[in-house]
């Protein structure tokens, strides 16, 4: 289960690095890019919970710190990431499905404004003043737009992608294995029965027949009987 859920995330994070850095990003769009990084790691953490989106988080910002063109310090958008994937994973449905898409939207447009402030914090900390010429309301803005516009293609499909990976084909089919011997043996058993039933009716049956010619024999020997005593005396 561990190893589907480390290769699923794996090459989920892998794709959308791929297309985030040579499709979104060359689209130069006014403000902010889509981040499509950030909506592969909240649709992983809607399933896998708070310990699984900290982790997949940090693996996915560090790979977008190394990739490049990377503008800014390595590990800045790893702990952006991991601490938005442990917060995702905090509001995990307990049934593990949504029953409305009003929750991960209202949790797309919380991640998409508490990444942007916590990058340009982080930013502000390390001395890293890459893209301090855009107004920090106009990131803002635009980043919740574009990811929200984007959520509704990205979102759904990667949660049900991840809810997939968690069943084991395997154990299904091994416990329909069972339940088909266990059903074939309580047929087996209900016709070893209904078997029996018969043999012993047939066998009562044959024994009743039995005791009706004993029964008839032993008349016919006492009619002779009497018959041959009768003609004797007279």
């Amino acid at each position: 289960m561990r190893f589907n859920r480390m290769l699923l995330s794996t090459t989920l994070v892998v794709v959308a690095l791929v297309v985030q850095v040579s499709v979104l990003a060359r689209l130069h769009l006014p403000g902010a890019v889509p981040d499509l990084m950030l909506l592969t790691v909240l649709g992983l953490a809607l399933v896998y919970g708070h310990v699984g989106g900290a982790l997949i988080g940090f693996g996915a910002g560090l790979l977008a710190d190394l990739a490049p063109p990377a503008d800014h310090a390595a590990g800045r958008y790893a702990l952006v990431l991991c601490v938005i994937g442990y917060l995702a994973g905090l509001v995990k449905p307990e049934s593990g499905q949504l029953r409305s898409a009003t929750g991960p939207m209202a949790v797309v447009v919380a991640s998409a404004i508490g990444s942007t402030l916590l990058y340009a914090g982080v930013g502000a900390l390390v001395g890293d003043t890459a893209g301090a010429q855009v107004g920090l309301g106009s990131l803002l803005f635009t980043a919740t737009l574009y990811d929200l516009l984007l959520a509704p293609f990205v979102v759904p499909g990667i949660m049900a992608l991840a809810r997939r990976a968690e069943h084991d084909p395997l154990a299904e089919s091994s416990g329909s294995g069972k339940s088909s011997e266990v059903s074939t043996g309580w047929l087996s058993a209900g016709t070893g029965m209904r078997g029996g039933l018969r043999i012993g009716s047939q066998r009562g049956g044959g024994l009743r027949n039995g005791n009706g010619m004993r029964m008839k024999s032993a008349k016919a020997r006492l009619v002779r009987t009497g018959r041959i005593k009768g003609v004797k005396r007279l």
